[in-house]
């Protein structure tokens, strides 16, 4: 099948695309090297953002970041929503299309959220499954990201990183780290991080996602809308000395600020990926990222709003 992780390009530095920041883009083209899109918005768009869309993806390389595929999910899978998903990629020259390891609805309803699965052999049979199904259809790999949770299952009997590397290898799908999550996640659930990033199959990682979340002092919310943090740092270039090959993207999606912020925020990234640092790595980052801030609900979904 074909899929740095899973035979990828590295895409380099790049930023979720967002709305408010459509203007500018058309006007300055900013030096950033990609650009990740929500899927969703531009499904059943032919309006002013699917042409801003046309226009980026001619300047642009785009991966296409879905927040509705419910992978985990126990209805049916949606082929209405897939055919879509599966021309837009074709229209906009997608590098590759990912989603949220995570269940959005049941019985025909949508949360709107990114709800965690129970990491048991019954629920990684089902999703392995419905991962094979979605790529046969799609006739490219899938991508899968980490999610960030708050609560866990007691029908669960193995880590996160054990189910998320069994998913890759049975079902022959990338990966889509998000540094972010697993920090916010190792804090509402007492693991270590860096136990997490070292044990997944590194050849399947496909792409990093960086983003800010918010430390409420008893738990931590993935939020999207801040700079991201030092611990989330040190984790990314740890990360990124096992899988360099990977692309990197950073997320901002409420509180959104103008785009050189953003455009700052993620060139960042070349502090933590340079020969000095790997040199110091695994010396500097353990501490970092191991380090309890706190005792550590929703996942951000970024749904199109009107443009200015």
């Amino acid at each position: 099948m074909g899929l740095p992780g899973c035979g990828y390009p590295n895409l380099g530095l790049g930023v979720g695309l967002r709305s408010v920041h459509f203007h500018y883009i058309l006007k300055n083209r900013p030096p950033v090297d990609w650009f990740e899109i929500i899927s969703e918005n531009y499904l059943d768009s032919h309006g002013w953002p699917r042409y801003v869309l046309d226009q980026i993806a001619e300047q642009y390389r785009v991966v296409m970041h879905g927040v509705s595929l419910s992978i985990g999910s126990t209805d049916p899978l949606n082929f209405e929503y897939l055919k879509k998903l599966k021309r837009l990629a074709d229209d906009v020259g997608a590098v590759w299309i990912s989603d949220h390891l995570c269940w959005t609805g049941v019985a025909g309803l949508n949360t709107h959220d990114l709800l965690p699965v129970p990491l048991n052999e019954e629920s990684l049979s089902h999703i392995v499954k419905r991962i094979r199904t979605v790529q046969d259809f799609l006739e490219r790999p899938l991508v899968l990201e980490n999610p960030s949770s708050y609560i866990t299952f007691t029908d669960s009997t193995v880590t996160e990183w054990e189910f998320i590397g069994q998913m890759a290898e049975q079902a022959d799908c990338g990966l889509l780290l998000d540094v972010n999550n697993v920090y916010v996640s190792s804090i509402n659930h007492d693991f270590d991080p860096v136990q997490y990033i070292e044990s997944l199959p590194q050849g399947r990682v496909v792409q990093f996602h960086l983003a800010g979340h918010t430390n409420y002092g008893t738990h931590v919310i993935d939020t999207h809308d801040g700079h991201v943090t030092e611990g989330v740092w040190e984790l990314y270039r740890l990360a990124h000395l096992r899988t360099s090959e990977a692309s990197t993207l950073l997320e901002w999606d409420a509180r959104i600020p103008e785009f050189p912020v953003l455009q700052a925020e993620v060139s960042k990234a070349r502090n933590y990926i340079g020969h000095e640092a790997r040199r110091a790595a695994v010396a500097d980052c353990v501490p970092a990222v191991t380090k309890r801030e706190a005792f550590a609900i929703s996942n951000p979904v970024d749904f199109m709003v009107s443009a200015q």
